[in-house]
């Protein structure tokens, strides 16, 4: 199966443009703080899927491994942004709502490759 018919993979490619969305209001301040790790957090999560993909095999399983990471950073990330009342609610709520999803479908398919 190639890497752009999984679901995860589409999903985990809107949560990149929802963390964009979200994180484009935050302070100007924070461009190399919150806003770089929130942007870098989010598109690594598609980019293992496609590389662990890409190599197949018990590679595969690590680069699952690393996206799940990924989520578990950018769960914090986006907890801190709540925290600090940075950017809009509701597109907070869109990213939490995605990643979710997309951390319980990671979980699934780790735990299939064991």
């Amino acid at each position: 199966m190639h890497y752009r018919d999984l679901i995860v993979w589409q999903k985990s490619m809107d949560l990149v443009v929802a963390i964009y969305a979200y994180t484009k209001d935050f302070p100007v301040a924070e461009q190399y703080g919150l806003t770089s790790q929130m942007r870098r957090a989010a598109i690594s999560i598609p980019s293992n899927i496609t590389e662990g993909s890409r190599r197949r095999g018990k590679d595969n399983r690590n680069f699952l491994i690393i996206a799940y990471g990924s989520g578990a950073e950018l769960e914090t990330q986006c907890e801190a942004g709540r925290r600090l009342r940075f950017g809009d609610s509701k597109k907070l709520e869109r990213a939490e709502s995605l990643l979710s999803e997309i951390m319980r479908m990671l979980n699934t398919m780790v735990n299939k490759e064991t």
